[in-house]
């Protein structure tokens, strides 16, 4: 049985972060893990930010009750929710995520958490665990699951590398140009048909 495993933000969603950097002007804050490898580097800069300009987790929420998925992203999971198994992968957190699962129609979803405290300021971030993405889909393979996966950024290769095939979403140029073996799909209806071919 086929079990498709894909990422949240830039496959389905707007990138979180890039929307609140666009809102509040904070340009640090427009870095995601298609800029930055290291994920841990990357929340830190992120809660650094927040903190100095003293924003917190209803500032986020605000941006993120406005957003909606990607053109075509709804129907695109309708889809392979009809024919596969579907999780998605994410290193997203539990407090960003509800608004937009609500409007895909709440897939699964496998993600981390976030630390806030009573006035709202994000303290801290706890990861499910770590390489998440990879152990999910070892996981999904020891079940005997034939696992496919789709993402856009550099935290995503390990789970395309570990599935027995990965595709590679919009993703931008430097990410295409350090893992060719990865196909690039510009497309939900291109993607469908490499996760039916593959």
């Amino acid at each position: 049985m086929k079990l498709v495993c894909l990422d949240l933000e830039g496959v389905l969603v707007p990138e979180i972060w890039i929307d609140f950097a666009h809102r509040t002007g904070i340009e640090a804050l427009r870095a995601t893990t298609r800029d930055i490898a290291d994920y841990d580097e990357l929340m830190a800069m992120r809660l650094a930010e927040l903190d100095r300009h003293k924003l917190g987790l209803p500032d986020i929420e605000a941006v993120i009750s406005e957003m909606t998925p990607l053109p075509g992203a709804k129907a695109f999971l309708e889809a392979l929710r009809a024919k596969y198994q579907l999780v998605i992968l994410s290193d997203t957190f539990r407090e960003f995520a509800r608004p937009l699962m609500r409007q895909l129609g709440w897939p699964t979803l496998f993600c981390h958490g976030l630390q806030v405290e009573p006035t709202g300021q994000i303290s801290a971030y706890h990861l499910r665990m770590p390489d998440h993405k990879r152990a999910a889909v070892n996981a999904f393979r020891q079940l005997n699951f034939e696992v496919v996966a789709a993402g856009d950024s550099y935290n995503d290769t390990n789970m395309l590398d570990a599935a027995h095939a990965g595709f590679l979403f919009n993703a931008p140029d430097n990410v295409v140009a350090e893992f060719p073996q990865f196909t690039q799909c510009d497309s939900y209806d291109a993607l469908a048909q490499a996760i039916e071919h593959a």
